[in-house]
């Protein structure tokens, strides 16, 4: 071997050591994804319990996830001045809000969905969120106008500062294959995954893990809820049925996830404080799982 031979070997060599240990040591790392809690779990109850109960139980991040009496939320019904003081209503409470779920009407015309949502988009920016989360549509015959609102949806957002993300939720999101049908339909790098391995086995009876495998590169926000069977009760503590956190958030870390991971499944107790201590315990055991990995 001659001396630039040499050279060039060395190099190659030392340059793919150097990425084996970047890689090694990229696994290694523990994850540090911070933990919300959707306001579902208080739906029966005020936002303002809500919001108390997601401070109680140690969360420091909520999400607009399910409606609750007197509450416009970031609908295009929002007024600036109901805006303005909710914003100041979550942070008064020392929380942060990341999320805003999406609503449309699946019999309106394209036309009408896209005005209202671009109003949503609007309403979610001056509350200064991250997220909007779709939960797609259910029949065939909707796909297509689905795909063309969340394709207009993801360009508006992106100027505002938004991501638009869909979360697993039978039908049209029903599992990776349905997924990936939406992502290439909407074409836009600004619609992503939130993944939910409690809705994959609640609509579809699918391996989470199997159904994340194709898709996992693609998930920015994970939706925590457990689920024992196909239509199982996913208000519920977590363990208590099929999801195999652990193996789902160690495959979400191998393709580089970096969270958030918002709790939804919490079981609903008969008062909002017996709500407040099964959230609680879903936030540690979520942390418990993760100081695992």
């Amino acid at each position: 071997m001659n001396r630039r031979n040499f050279i060039q070997t060395a190099t190659v060599g030392v340059t793919s050591l150097a990425g084996l240990s970047l890689t090694s040591a990229l696994a290694a790392e523990k994850p540090n994804w911070p933990i919300g809690c959707f306001n579902r779990a208080w739906a029966q109850w005020s936002f303002d319990d809500a919001l108390d109960g997601t401070k109680a139980a140690g969360y420091k991040l909520t999400g607009l996830l399910s409606g609750q009496r007197g509450e416009a939320f970031t609908s295009a019904e929002a007024t600036p001045e109901y805006l303005k003081a909710l914003k100041k209503r979550i942070a008064q409470r020392g929380l942060e809000v990341n999320v805003t779920a999406i609503r449309f009407r699946q019999d309106a015309t394209l036309a009408e969905n896209i005005a209202d949502l671009r109003q949503q988009i609007e309403n979610a920016a001056r509350l200064e969120l991250k997220f909007m989360l779709t939960f797609g549509v259910d029949k065939p015959e909707h796909y297509e106008d689905f795909y063309r609102l969340m394709s207009d949806a993801s360009a508006r957002a992106e100027k505002r500062g938004l991501h638009i993300v869909l979360k697993p939720h039978g039908g049209g999101s029903g599992a990776s294959e349905e997924i990936q049908r939406c992502l290439d339909k909407v074409a836009h790098p600004n619609f992503k995954i939130w993944y939910d391995a409690g809705n994959i086995i609640y609509y579809t009876g699918k391996d989470p893990l199997a159904e994340l495998e194709p898709i996992a590169k693609y998930v920015t926000g994970f939706c925590a809820k457990d689920c024992p069977g196909p239509k199982g009760e996913v208000m519920s503590q977590f363990g208590t049925g099929k999801v195999d956190f652990r193996a789902v958030f160690a495959k979400l870390k191998s393709v580089g996830f970096n969270g958030p991971i918002m709790v939804e499944g919490v079981k609903v107790g008969a008062t909002a404080e017996a709500t407040t201590d099964y959230a609680r315990a879903n936030r540690q055991f979520l942390e418990n799982v993760i100081a695992s990995l």
